[in-house]
């Protein structure tokens, strides 16, 4: 920690072994260059790199969709209030997990072989009641972001190739995604995070061009918000896209120091920004109220080989859930690789079925964030930090005191109150409400297992939107099948 001297070799801990850095020297060989470049990566940047690809990822392409539910204004002022709520959480998460790594290293804990994860925090920190509840959602969040990966996978790869319906590139990139079981922790998503960034920021630039240069429809219409059902369920979405740090602790643990991790995510969230908000704001001024109908903003662009080449990268909500398996089963600190990837495959079959049973991209995000991320991301990290805080002693040898722009403790706490209210009422409450009546909508119309989500066949035109309450799905574009 930051008391702590780091000497000329630092530990870098990677889930199944131990690598020693050298602070001074050089490698030797071109194979330690060639895997320490692609493979090994620890620093403040590959933080960064993971932070900014696992935030926004597939949720870039239904943000259109939530502005025709919540209108521009709403859409704009939402991303820029959840994005920096989820900013300080991401902030208050990393203080707990210097705390608790602080702790237990003066116990003389070894974490050489173990990859710490939230819920272990929050077990060292206040008990295993916490420890549960943590758990709990954290693990519940991660299967479902794993699912909405996979389920935008098949979406987007469909509008490349509509000779497969969606449910067939379901099971193809369920088994893509089962090729993650080899990835042995944060520490090696190096190349994986920088590819993950750079198709998401070309994605996005794609979308707001293309928009653009297409220029709105004829009669295109701008009615949002109109309905309370709506726009909470616009709300929550946003909520998700700025709740994608239930995995700092695994990225922070993967660092080489921790503890530089404080405003990586802030910085995260606002290069995030430049992509999000053009590109929703561009598609939605573009298409307006079509986009009611179509949660995957790729249906609305014609097909063109610039379309054809932005693709959102998957995977990163597997690895935490890989961890936990494997702790569960006695694998985590086995040396070999192949072990822990044919110990983790029983993960990947959930995530395969799940996504099969409800593929409604756009609708399961915003159920998601307002019934999950609301308390992962967001009510359970400010509790935590008020909690661990709560006594004068704690306070006083905390390992990172809050600074004075922030109001000190009394402004720390104030903030972290103001969060588990407003995400409390707003996000799970009218948020979950919304979300749910929605989703319950989309099983009504299209059915469960439905064999393509929102495909129209192609001697059919799109039908024009309507304004009640099955906006996402109304009038089938095809038999439910």
């Amino acid at each position: 920690m930051e008391s702590e001297k780091v000497g000329e070799e630092e530990a870098v801990i990677v889930g199944d072994y131990v690598e020693i850095m050298k602070t001074e020297g050089k490698s030797k060989g071109m194979k330690s260059k060639f895997s320490k470049f692609f493979w090994h990566g620890g620093s403040v940047y590959d933080a960064w790199f993971s932070c900014a690809s696992n935030q926004v990822a597939q949720v870039l392409l239904t943000l259109p969709y939530s502005f025709s539910q919540l209108g521009m204004l709403s859409g704009i002022l939402l991303q820029l209030f959840y994005g920096l709520l989820g900013s300080w959480t991401a902030y208050i998460i990393s203080i707990l997990y210097v705390e608790y790594r602080t702790r237990k290293e003066r116990e003389k804990v070894d974490f050489r072989n173990h990859v710490i994860q939230w819920f272990e925090v929050l077990d060292g920190l206040l008990g295993k009641h916490w420890r549960n509840v943590g758990l709990a959602f954290n693990c519940t969040f991660l299967l479902f972001g794993s699912v909405i990966q996979l389920i935008a996978c098949a979406s987007n790869i469909y509008y490349i190739n509509d000779n497969l319906d969606k449910r067939t590139w379901t099971y193809i990139f369920g088994a893509c995604c089962a090729t993650t079981v080899f990835i042995p922790s944060f520490h090696n998503y190096r190349i994986w995070s920088f590819l993950g960034l750079l198709m998401t920021t070309y994605t996005a630039w794609y979308l707001t061009i293309a928009s653009l240069l297409h220029g709105q429809v004829e009669g295109v219409q701008h009615t949002g918000p109109t309905k309370l059902v709506l726009y909470f369920t616009g709300a929550t979405n946003i909520l998700y896209t700025f709740g994608g740090h239930a995995v700092t602790v695994e990225i922070m643990h993967a660092m080489w120091k921790p503890q530089r991790f404080k405003a990586i995510y802030l910085i995260a969230t606002l290069y995030v920004m430049t992509l999000t908000l053009p590109s929703a704001a561009a598609v939605y001024w573009a298409f307006g109220d079509m986009l009611l109908n179509h949660s995957n903003a790729f249906s609305l662009l014609p097909r063109t080989t610039f379309r054809d080449m932005a693709f959102i990268t998957f995977g990163f909500a597997c690895t935490p859930l890989y961890f936990v398996w494997e702790k569960a089963i006695g694998m985590h600190e086995c040396k070999s690789l192949c072990k822990r990837a044919a110990a983790r495959l029983p993960v990947v079959i959930p995530i395969w079925f799940l996504a099969i049973i409800f593929p409604f991209f756009g609708p399961i995000n915003s159920t998601v964030g307002s019934l999950l991320v609301s308390f992962t991301v967001y009510i359970i990290p400010a509790l935590a930090h008020i909690f661990t805080f709560r006594s004068a002693t704690a306070r006083e040898n905390a390992v990172d005191q809050p600074p004075k722009y922030f109001g000190r403790w009394v402004g720390t706490f104030t903030i972290n109150a103001f969060i588990v209210v407003w995400v409390l009422i707003v996000g799970f409450g009218f948020g979950g409400w919304a979300s749910m009546v929605n989703f319950i909508d989309q099983i009504d119309t299209f059915g469960l297992f439905t064999k393509c989500y929102q495909c129209p066949p192609p001697s059919v035109a799109v039908s024009p939107p309507s304004h009640g309450l099955n906006t996402t799905a109304a009038a089938p574009l095809h038999q439910p099948s």
